[in-house]
């Protein structure tokens, strides 16, 4: 158990949502000596799942993914509700002994990196008040997101809207939309997921968009999953199942990079089919994974259009109206309620200001070592999950990776490990290679990823797989060393 009064640990693991949980398992699993802290900004462990409660939050990948390989999901449910999700990641930290390591309204604020002492300093606002911890590796799982707010354009007439405006980021427990009529601006992921939970109760919902979004319809229970299930042991089941879904995914992403044109055609069919709107609020101006997939558990957007309980307007928001909406074709939209689902804001580090030697970290001119770490960074590892497939997938490995390379570290009496950039990496662009909204917003505040490895950061599990479990950490470009020695 960890010593609450503590402040002096091998590892600080920054974030307790999916990914730190992760962390918590394998340091315990596979470095049951080492010490380690969990430090948590909120008050609630679940990161994400804890803090998106607006009507229908899911999951944007199947469970069989998002789940832990070392905690199976047992749950025939391949798409899971917020709820579900929060609950099963809380479940977990109780059953692995984490809840002890973890410490709420600890919000990392900054840490800087001492190369005469091999250690982090990494500053804390801890329920109010300033506090210092130290470690030898310092491993941030916070995600992306900012989480004390979300994209919300200032758009013209907003004060003079009559009705009530909200952002999924900040979902108010006392909104009742029923018998009114809603209006989602947006298009992406959290748009189709509340457009048919609203539509459940509202009088109506609009869906305003800008341009499209590519949708695809998957059962929301896996029928294979439950068969197997009921006739294999449930870990045997549970890795079938999970290793089905991983090829599947990648196949698909595989077909629309290799036929991008064939694939997007196949997509807006079924999505003119079973939804019956007009294709030219289905047909995106981008290729398919260019941005994420939006997953329609059971085709339920298309079931909502199909019904008339919910409708799709194209066109650019100009602004707010008395009484609704003003697009710029002149269009007016009446509306009792508008939901601004106009995206995330980019963050890394939970905002922590990292720096290395008193010198601050130049994030966006950093290179991405393995999309795990930066070139020049010493004992740094950030989680980051993949954008075509489960967060989880890629989190594990990583957890894994930082738990082999504390290892070494143990085993030959060093300190440091540290990825050197040196020769050329080729054309380099933002590790997250998506053309997203949030992301295209953000691109100067992201790590750079090269076009050699292993700087270049693949949307592949089972790449990863190999470049993160078999192949050696004396690569060339992961350097190690004693402290107050140079790394070699």
């Amino acid at each position: 158990m960890t010593n609450s009064a503590s402040t002096a640990f091998d590892v600080v693991v920054v974030g307790a949502g999916l990914s730190g949980i992760a962390a918590a398992h394998y340091l315990r699993t596979q470095c049951p000596e080492r010490s380690f802290v969990l430090l948590e900004g909120r008050d609630a462990i679940g990161g994400t799942w804890d803090l998106f409660r607006y009507p229908g939050v899911r999951s944007d990948s199947d469970m069989f993914t998002l789940g832990y390989t070392f905690r199976p999901w047992t749950s025939d449910a391949s798409i899971a509700e917020g709820g579900a999700i929060r609950e099963y990641i809380r479940a977990t930290a109780r059953e692995e002994g984490v809840l002890p390591h973890i410490r709420l309204r600890h919000r990392v604020t900054g840490a800087n990196w001492d190369p005469a002492t091999a250690r982090w300093c990494v500053q804390v606002d801890a329920d109010g008040e300033p506090q210092a911890f130290t470690c030898r590796f310092l491993f941030c799982c916070s995600g992306y997101y900012d989480y004390a707010q979300g994209h919300d354009p200032d758009f013209p007439g907003r004060a003079g809207f009559g009705g009530r405006i909200v952002h999924p980021q900040h979902w108010p427990e006392d909104l009742d939309v029923a018998g009114k009529r809603v209006a989602v601006i947006g298009s992406g992921a959290t748009a189709i997921t509340l457009v048919p939970a609203l539509a459940a109760q509202a009088a109506h919902v609009t869906m305003v968009q800008r341009s499209p979004s590519y949708i695809i319809a998957l059962p929301g229970r896996d029928a294979i999953g439950r068969g197997l299930q009921r006739l294999l042991p449930r870990r045997l089941a549970y890795r079938l199942v999970r290793w089905k879904n991983i090829l599947i995914a990648t196949a698909l992403y595989q077909l629309a990079q290799r036929w991008p044109r064939a694939t997007g055609r196949w997509l807006v069919d079924q999505a003119e089919r079973y939804s019956g709107a007009e294709r030219r609020h289905l047909q995106p101006n981008y290729g398919p994974w260019d941005q994420r997939l939006c997953i329609a558990p059971d085709g339920d957007v298309f079931r909502a259009l199909r019904s008339g309980r919910a409708s799709i307007v194209t066109g650019q928001v100009e602004g707010f109206t008395p009484s609704g909406l003003r697009l710029a074709s002149g269009e007016r939209l009446d509306a009792d309620i508008v939901v601004t689902a106009t995206g995330l804001k980019l963050q890394l580090f939970g905002g922590a200001r990292i720096t290395v030697d008193g010198r601050p970290v130049q994030v966006g001119q950093s290179l991405s070592y393995k999309g795990m770490m930066m070139a020049g960074v010493p004992n740094f590892a950030l989680a980051m999950g993949y954008t075509n497939a489960s967060w989880t997938l890629k989190a594990e490995l990583i957890a894994r990776q930082v738990c082999r390379m504390l290892n070494y570290l143990r085993d030959h009496g060093l300190d440091v490990c540290v990825p050197v950039h040196e020769g050329d990496a080729g054309e380099t662009r933002p590790a997250l290679d998506l053309q997203s909204g949030y992301i295209r917003r953000a691109a100067g505040e992201l790590p750079r990823q090269g076009s050699r490895k292993p700087w270049r950061i693949h949307q592949n599990y089972l790449r990863d797989l190999l470049a993160l479990r078999l192949a050696p950490l004396r690569d060339g470009a992961l350097r190690f060393g004693r402290q107050g020695e140079p790394v070699r």
